[in-house]
C-alpha cells in the first residue's frame, strides 16, 4: 500500500528550555512535551507509588508473606513483558528475604492466557499461601475464584484494561482499574511489578522494619535493565514516566551495570552494550525472549533473565536465538500464504478490504501475533489471524490502526452478538480472543462490517509523519549522536523521522531484499543509506535519478568505525 509521507505541522516550542537544539525542540513540542519536567529522566521524577489503588493492602499481604516466611507462587504471562514481570518480583521479593519464592507460566497452547481455571486446579495442588499474578488476573475471575476458595490469598498486578467485574482478589494493583488515580495508564506490567517493590522498600522502611533486623535496604535501581527491556517489548506508549524508566535501564546496561542473561541477549543479538537504544529491546532482544513462548515455555527465557552464572546465561541465550531463527522461518511461511490469499482479494475487488481476518488450520499458534502485526503494516488495516486451538476453538491475535480501538470494538461484538465470543481481552492496539471454528465465518463478516462502520477514510490512509527536512548543518554525525542522546525513543514518542529529495548515485540489492543506496544531499554531501525490505520489482531503479525520501539519521559501526547512515522509512522516485 502506498504510504504518504507527509511533513508535520510546526507547533510552538517555546516553552521548551533554550538551551535544546532547535531541532531536538521543535520535535519534543511535535511530541507532546508540555514542560521541562517531561524531559529530565532522573529516578526522582518517577510518578509516586501511592497513586495505586490498593497499594496499601498489596504491602501488608508482602509483609505478612516476610514476617511468616510465607511460599509466594507468581504466575506469569508467555510474552516478553510477562517474562520480565516474573523475573522482576522473582528477583525483588528475594532481595527482601522471601526464601520460598516460585513461579508458574501458562502453557500458551493446552492453557492459554492467564490465571484461567485449568491453572488454577494446578496452583491449588501446589498450595502455595500467597498468589501474586503479574501481566494477567484483571480479567481472571474464574481462576481467581477457584484459587481464592481453597483459602489462598491473591495478589493482582496487571495492567491490562478491566472488564465490568473486577476478580475477587485480596488486592488489585492496575492502573486501568476504574477507581485507580494513578497517572500513567499505558505503563507496561513489569512497571507495575517493579513499583509494588518500591511500595513495599518504603512500607517497610517506614515500619522501622530495616533498622530492627539491622539489614541494608535493597537496591531496587538493579532491576531496572529488566524493568526497561520489558517496558519496550510490550510497545506500551512511551510517556515521560515510562522514558525515565526506559532511559534508568539503559543507562545501568550502558554502565555494565547489567546481569549476565541480558548480556547474553546482547551478544546473542550482536548489539553493542555501551550502544544499546531502546529499538535495540524492541528488535534485538525483545523477539529473542518472545520466541521462547511462541514456540516453546517461557520458563527458558525467565531463566535467562534470572542466570547469576555467564555460561548458563550465554547457553540459554543461544537456544533463544534458535528459537526465534525458527519462529521466523515459520513467519514467513504464514506470511507467504496468507499475502497469497489477500493479493487475490485485493485484486478482485479492485481495493484493500477494510479489515483483514484469515484462518487456516495449520498455521502456529504462538506467531499468529506477529503475522497480524506484519499485515497491518503492510496494508495499513486493522487485522486478526486465527490458528486452531482446543476443543473445536480457534483463537484470534488482534493488531489495529489509529483510530480504532481493537479490545472496545471486540466488546461491541461481544454485546451485539453475546454468543459469538467465548473470551476476550487487551488494549486498543493489540487484542487476543477466542471462538468456535464453526463461528469463523459469521465472526469474519461481523467484524469486517463493524469495522467498516468505524473506520473513516482518512483513517484507511497509511500516513507516515515526518520532522521535514533536516538542515543540512544537521546533516553530521555530532547531531545523529544528539538524536540519539535525546531518546529514548519508542511507542508514541516516535524516533525522529525527517524528509527530503536526494540524488541517487548508486543503488544495489544486499541480502535479497535489502536496498543500499549512497546519496548526495542537496549540500553536495554524499551519505550512505540502506532501505529493509523493499519492493524487489521496484528497486533497484536505474531510470530514477533523484528520490524523495523519509529517513531516520543512523550512526553505522563497523569494524570499529564510525559513519553516518541513513535507515530509509519510505522511498519515491521522482
Amino acid at each position: 500500500m502506498q504510504t504518504e509521507i507527509r511533513p508535520r505541522l510546526r507547533v510552538d516550542d517555546s516553552h521548551l528550555p533554550a538551551h535544546l537544539h532547535p531541532v531536538i525542540k521543535q520535535i519534543y513540542a511535535a511530541r507532546g512535551v508540555k514542560e521541562a519536567v517531561e524531559l529530565d529522566n532522573s529516578a526522582a521524577t518517577l510518578l509516586d507509588f501511592r497513586l495505586f489503588r490498593d497499594m496499601d493492602k498489596a504491602c501488608a499481604l508482602l509483609e505478612t508473606a516476610l514476617h511468616q516466611q510465607q511460599s509466594v507462587l507468581i504466575v506469569g504471562d508467555f510474552d516478553a513483558d510477562g517474562a520480565t514481570s516474573t523475573a522482576v518480583l522473582m528477583e525483588g521479593l528475594r532481595l527482601f528475604g522471601l526464601q520460598q519464592v516460585d513461579y508458574l507460566v501458562p502453557d500458551r497452547f493446552s492453557l492459554g492466557y492467564g490465571l484461567s481455571p485449568a491453572l488454577a486446579e494446578q496452583i491449588v495442588q501446589l498450595a502455595p499461601q500467597l498468589v501474586i499474578t503479574v501481566d494477567n488476573g484483571i480479567s481472571c475471575l474464574a481462576g481467581i475464584d477457584i484459587v481464592k476458595q481453597a483459602g489462598i490469598s491473591v495478589l493482582v498486578t496487571d495492567h491490562h484494561l478491566q472488564g465490568e467485574q473486577l476478580p475477587n482478589a485480596d488486592a488489585i494493583v492496575n492502573p486501568n482499574r476504574h477507581d485507580c488515580q494513578f497517572p500513567s495508564k499505558s505503563i507496561a506490567g513489569v512497571g507495575v511489578a517493579f513499583y509494588l517493590l518500591v511500595a513495599f522498600r518504603h512500607h517497610l522502611r517506614e515500619s522501622g522494619y530495616f533498622e530492627r533486623q539491622g539489614l541494608t535496604q535493597p537496591n531496587l535501581a538493579s532491576l531496572l535493565d529488566i524493568v526497561a527491556l520489558g517496558t519496550v517489548a510490550d510497545v506500551v506508549a512511551l510517556d515521560a514516566n515510562n522514558r525515565t524508566l526506559v532511559h534508568q535501564g539503559l543507562a545501568r546496561i550502558r554502565k555494565g551495570q547489567t546481569r549476565p542473561g541480558i548480556r547474553a541477549l546482547i551478544e546473542v543479538a550482536n548489539r553493542t552494550a555501551t550502544r544499546l537504544n531502546a529499538s535495540d529491546f524492541g528488535f534485538a532482544l525483545a523477539p529473542r525472549l518472545n520466541a521462547a513462548g511462541r514456540l516453546d515455555d517461557m520458563s527458558l527465557g525467565i531463566a535467562c533473565l534470572l542466570s547469576k552464572e555467564e555460561h548458563q546465561a550465554r547457553r540459554i541465550a543461544a537456544q533463544l536465538d534458535s528459537l526465534n531463527q525458527e519462529r521466523r522461518e515459520i513467519e514467513q511461511g504464514m506470511q507467504q500464504e496468507a499475502q497469497a490469499v489477500l493479493e487475490r482479494l485485493v485484486a478482485a475487488q479492485q481495493s484493500i478490504p477494510d479489515a483483514v481476518c484469515l484462518y487456516q488450520d495449520d498455521w502456529h499458534q504462538g506467531v499468529i501475533g506477529i503475522l497480524a502485526g506484519r499485515l497491518k503494516e503492510k496494508y495499513h488495516r486493522p487485522a486478526i489471524i486465527f490458528a486452531q486451538g482446543d476443543n473445536d476453538e480457534i483463537k484470534g491475535s488482534c493488531r489495529s490502526i489509529e483510530g480504532l480501538h481493537m479490545r472496545d470494538l471486540l466488546e461491541q461484538i461481544n454485546t451485539r452478538h453475546p454468543d459469538l465470543i467465548v473470551k476476550f481481552g487487551g488494549h486498543a492496539m493489540a487484542a487476543g480472543l477466542t471462538i468456535r471454528e464453526a463461528d469463523f465465518s459469521d465472526f469474519k463478516r461481523t467484524f469486517e462490517a463493524l469495522v467498516s462502520e468505524t473506520l473513516s477514510e482518512e483513517h484507511k490512509q497509511s500516513v507516515l509523519l515526518t520532522d521535514g527536512e533536516l538542515p543540512a548543518e544537521c546533516f553530521n554525525m555530532d547531531f545523529a549522536m544528539l538524536l540519539q542522546q535525546a531518546g529514548p525513543w519508542g511507542q508514541h514518542f516516535p524516533e525522529p523521522v525527517f524528509s527530503g529529495v536526494f540524488e541517487l548515485v548508486q543503488q544495489r540489492i544486499v541480502g535479497d531484499k535489502h536496498l543500499k543506496l549512497v546519496l548526495k544531499h542537496p549540500s553536495g554531501k554524499l551519505v550512505d543509506a540502506i532501505a529493509f525490505n523493499v519492493d524487489v520489482r521496484a528497486w533497484p531503479n536505474t531510470a530514477a535519478q533523484t528520490a524523495e525520501l523519509a529517513y531516520q539519521l543512523d550512526i553505522n559501526e563497523f569494524r570499529g568505525k564510525f559513519t553516518l547512515q541513513l535507515i530509509v522509512r519510505e522511498i519515491r522516485a521522482c
